[in-house]
């Protein structure tokens, strides 16, 4: 059995395993950063979770690591822990390096950039114990669905833009080595076709494993939400007293973004939880439904017919609604049960406008941004705007300062997300 670290004594451990238990989501990378490098040093740690769908990924440490790691790459790592391997390098940053990781029984895992050969005695126990405590933290955060949390959650799905950013930049050298191949006359016909599908493969296997990806952390079948909230309630229908009938959505539903399904869950349990609070409530029915744009709730209980979105519960579950767009509205009829309906819409809204105003993009500019969100190329925009190919270099430059990006995909990830794309009823500008 090992000993307890000897240069932080208990009542410090304690402390230290509080400060991350009660650490806000978007600290928690630094506090871990800084209570295990305590015991164990090491230039940086990422945490990656498929909870958190608005920023899988949380890192603290080294910049040179922090700001050039990929989800891809977590991704890589985590799957040959759950293969039962134990790496002890792996590529991060795009290099690679020495690591040490750490799962979890939530399914995430803490990866250590670089860590130090020695540890101090008990060093492992308390790294694990700190990482359960995080891991744990992480999904009772996410589980709870604050309206801040939400709000935070779709802002961020920058972050799974970034995935696809990184996608789209290797498909396209993918793509430049093929065409290189078949130009090249070097190799005859034959040995040319060979290694282009050869490496075509290759490329096939690899965007498609990363659409996947960008698919799991984006967003969650409806039928598989609905199920998680089965599961949540069951104990409550079996031992409390009180039928919970679900009503299931179609099964061929539109997925639901990862903020949604999480709000979703969290406003249906509490308010279950309300509605058994009062006499003689013997069943609830819970359905959800969707039309297509919205995730259509409704939860239905045969009580007193007395709740009152003015109290304070209620007030908070329409706060949840309300943060990722939507509304809730209470129907009561005494004697006859209470109805609470939830509408929250499966796209976040329009904020093009906003994003253009904020990055302080010109016209041109937006016509260049629009073009590259179409996957435009210089010559093309070139040409659609009437312009030459180095007045398109200058405004992209322009484009990728303002935007604080380095290269076509990220921008144009960037502006995807913000709803700055061409519009369908639009037609680009034709040069005179």
């Amino acid at each position: 059995m090992e000993a307890s670290t000897p240069h932080l004594p208990p009542a410090l451990v304690a402390e230290r395993v509080g400060t991350v238990a009660t650490a806000p989501l978007h600290t928690v990378a630094a506090r871990l950063h800084e209570v295990i490098n305590e015991v164990l040093p090491h230039q940086a740690l990422a945490v990656f979770t498929e909870d958190c769908t608005g920023r899988p990924q949380k890192k603290a440490g080294d910049p040179a690591i922090t700001e050039r790691v990929t989800i891809a790459e977590l991704d890589a790592v985590r799957r040959r822990v759950s293969e039962g391997q134990q790496p002890g390098s792996a590529l991060i940053a795009g290099e690679q390096r020495k690591v040490r990781v750490y799962d979890a029984t939530t399914g995430a895992i803490l990866v250590l950039c670089e860590p130090g050969d020695g540890t101090y005695p008990g060093a492992e126990s308390y790294v694990r114990a700190v990482w359960t405590t995080a891991a744990t933290r992480i999904r009772q955060q996410v589980a709870e669905a604050r309206p801040d949390y939400l709000r935070e959650s779709r802002a961020a799905s920058t972050e799974r833009l970034q995935v696809t950013a990184e996608l789209t930049a290797r498909h396209e050298t993918d793509l430049e080595t093929v065409l290189a191949t078949l130009r090249g006359r070097d190799l005859d016909d034959a040995r040319a076709r060979l290694l282009a599908t050869e490496m075509a493969a290759v490329a096939l296997v690899r965007v498609r494993a990363g659409s996947d990806l960008v698919a799991a952390l984006a967003e969650e079948p409806v039928s598989q939400a609905f199920e998680r909230l089965r599961t949540d309630l069951r104990p409550l229908s079996r031992h409390g007293g009180t039928q919970i009938q679900f009503i299931e959505p179609p099964s061929d539903g539109r997925a639901l973004p990862g903020e949604v399904a999480h709000a979703a869950r969290a406003i249906v349990r509490s308010a279950v939880l309300l509605m058994r609070e009062q006499e003689d409530v013997a069943r609830i029915r819970v359905q959800w439904n969707c039309d297509g744009t919205s995730l259509l709730i409704s939860v239905r209980d045969d009580g007193p017919g007395l709740l009152n979105q003015s109290r304070s519960p209620l007030r908070q579950l329409t706060a949840r609604a309300t943060a990722l767009g939507g509304s809730l509205t209470v129907e009561a009829v005494e004697t006859w049960g209470s109805e609470i309906d939830v509408r929250i819409p499966l796209d976040p809204p329009d904020t093009s406008d906003t994003a253009v105003h904020m990055w302080d993009l010109g016209p041109r500019e937006v016509e260049v941004l629009r073009l590259l969100v179409a996957g435009r190329r210089n010559r093309q925009i070139a040409v659609e705007l009437g312009i030459s190919e180095n007045t398109v270099k200058f405004h992209t430059s322009q484009v990728y300062r303002k935007l604080g990006v380095t290269s076509r995909a990220a921008a144009a990830a960037l502006a995807a997300d913000a709803g700055l794309a061409l519009s369908n009823d639009t037609p680009p500008h034709t040069p005179r």
